[in-house]
């Protein structure tokens, strides 16, 4: 199946299946919301594994991110689907992850005019190998010390995706190592 014909689960307000779309219908102007997820990998000093996204992303092109970020198939755990991307986008071997923020939920409008809709489970995990990444997903990679991540997501919001601004805020009120987690 090619990746624009992976079928994403629409969801109602409450967040519960209502049907799907082909991933290449999903995302517009009024994009419906959807079901994703967000990972973020650390190694064991604590440093995040941040990545930014191709240019022929339809969706914040060139942009840093989060580790990997994408869309559980239907009846597909967050987990299970971070693995499956977390395999294809970068090489990696998921080992660990456990769910940090479950119920994050956000909109966001790209400059020209792309709706980001989704209820987007996040999770943190732990990964085995060297990132190898898939031109077509990952630009480039970086580790980086979580609190450089922050000072980031806190002082210049606009210089990563909208949705990592958003969760890297939610994860540090955890308070809490996130590597510890996993």
């Amino acid at each position: 199946m090619h990746p624009d014909d992976a079928p994403v689960v629409l969801l109602d307000d409450d967040h519960r299946p209502i049907g799907q779309l082909p991933k290449s219908q999903v995302h517009h102007a009024e994009t419906p919301l959807h079901l994703a997820f967000s990972c973020y990998v650390f190694d064991d000093s604590g440093q995040l594994l941040m990545t930014r996204r191709a240019t022929s992303k339809q969706t914040w092109p060139g942009v840093w991110t989060n580790t990997c970020c994408g869309h559980p198939l239907p009846g597909e755990r967050s987990a299970q689907a971070a693995a499956r991307r977390l395999r294809e986008e970068l090489g990696l071997r998921l080992t660990r992850s456990a769910v940090a923020l479950p119920d994050f939920r956000y909109r966001a409008v790209a400059p020209d005019g792309v709706v980001e809709n989704e209820f987007c489970p996040v999770l943190v995990a732990a990964v085995e190998g060297t990132p190898h990444p898939d031109p077509t997903e990952v630009l480039e990679y970086h580790w980086a010390p979580w609190h450089d991540v922050v000072t980031l997501a806190t002082t210049a919001p606009w210089a990563i995706s909208p949705w990592s601004a958003l969760q890297v805020r939610q994860l540090v009120a955890l308070d809490r190592p996130l590597w510890s987690l996993t």
